[in-house]
């Protein structure tokens, strides 16, 4: 079987004639619980998936990247002095990761390569942070550069606020960098301290596509984002982390009704985040399942980024024998699920879920059984 590794070595030497002088890695990710509490300075709890970005890269002696998508089967040319946007859309997230460490002093070199990936686009499972963080791990390792995962993901975060338009949270970008085998990690987004956790023994995650996607740009992601600032400013704090279950019961009838739900969605999932940490390391799956479980009815009715299609999945893997829990993940308005599930049962639930997906909504899903794997990388050097 040809890897995607495989494929993007295959086709540099194609193009360029020559074997190139490495691959890099950067995966996707999953967030098991902790959703749009990054932004809100909160805590998170994703892991670093074995779906992932590879890029087949040569060095060039000049100020230009020229990078192919097996995917979108195209080519873009860039100028690393000429920081302008252009097509086609994909590039974009290379030039503004370029843009956005020139911004932040680094001098960049330039490079050739191939990219392609089998994180699904739009599905939650952040594509376009792996493209930027395989890019990133590119432009370090050309140019000579230090990897430290949490200032790349700063950098990655300010390509997605600034240059793609998206006021997204710092979560996606850090686990890509920063990721683990065999583990999650807890993220607090204030301080970027991280802390692995690892997965309850004979558990496995499953991703659960529901073929339904969402755009961040075109949703309403950055309308909740400013409510849930209306809410820490109504409370006099810097976020919403910053907001005691105390103090939200004490005051949340000053709030009008959306904002009250908006408000209470995070505070209480900061919540639940913590104590799903501290279930991880007791290797307790079912109060993690149970855990989940709550975050998905939060979102749902208090910060409303659900839909029918996903609670139709959720219902179905909630439902299922080998399920300890399942819950919505990624921004919101479509995209996929996750579950935590029996190791031993993982197969079956997988086909099962997808029948009953299949029954309720006449949508065909298509199922990750997930590992939990290391972040971006160097995962080969050949060619001087």
């Amino acid at each position: 079987m040809t890897t995607i590794q495989d494929r993007v070595k295959q086709a540099f030497v194609e193009r360029v004639g020559s074997e190139p002088s490495l691959v890099v890695r950067a995966p996707g990710r999953v967030n098991i619980i902790g959703e749009h509490t990054d932004y809100n300075d909160g805590f998170v709890l994703p892991m670093a998936i074995d779906r992932a970005v590879y890029i087949a890269l040569r060095p060039r002696h000049d100020q230009y990247v020229i990078v192919e998508s097996l995917d979108f089967d195209e080519i873009a040319e860039i100028s690393l002095i000429e920081m302008v946007h252009r097509p086609p859309e994909w590039s974009e997230y290379v030039r503004g990761v370029a843009w956005a460490m020139q911004e932040a002093g680094m001098m960049l070199s330039g490079w050739e390569g191939v990219v392609a990936g089998d994180v699904p686009i739009g599905a939650g499972l952040s594509s376009s942070a792996a493209l930027e963080m395989a890019t990133a791990r590119a432009f370090a390792a050309v140019s000579g550069l230090t990897w430290e995962p949490a200032w790349i993901a700063k950098i990655g975060q300010k390509t997605e606020n600034l240059w793609i338009g998206v006021n997204s949270g710092i979560m996606d970008q850090l686990i890509s960098a920063a990721g683990r085998a065999g583990h999650a990690l807890l993220i607090d987004c204030r301080s970027l301290e991280t802390q692995a956790v690892p997965l309850p023994p004979d558990t496995r995650i499953v991703v659960l596509d529901t073929a339904t996607r969402r755009g961040l740009v075109g949703s309403a992601y950055n309308e909740r984002r400013q409510q849930c600032e209306a809410a820490a400013r109504h409370f006099g704090v810097k976020a919403l982390r910053d907001v005691t279950p105390e103090m939200f019961a004490e005051r949340e009838h000053e709030l009008d009704d959306v904002t009250r739900r908006r408000a209470r969605h995070v505070i209480t999932e900061n919540a639940r985040t913590l104590a799903a940490a501290e279930a991880m390391r007791r290797g307790d799956a079912v109060e993690l399942g149970r855990l989940m479980n709550e975050s998905h009815v939060s979102m749902r009715d208090d910060f409303e980024i659900s839909r029918e299609e996903v609670d139709a999945m959720v219902a179905c893997a909630q439902a299922h024998d080998a399920s300890f829990g399942a819950r919505m993940t990624g921004g919101g308005f479509g995209g996929c699920c996750v579950a935590l599930v029996r190791a031993a049962d993982a197969q079956t639930f997988a086909a099962d879920v997808a029948a009953c997906y299949t029954q309720a909504t006449g949508l065909t899903p298509t199922i990750y059984v997930c590992e939990a794997t290391d972040g971006a990388s160097v995962v080969e050097t050949l060619a001087s």
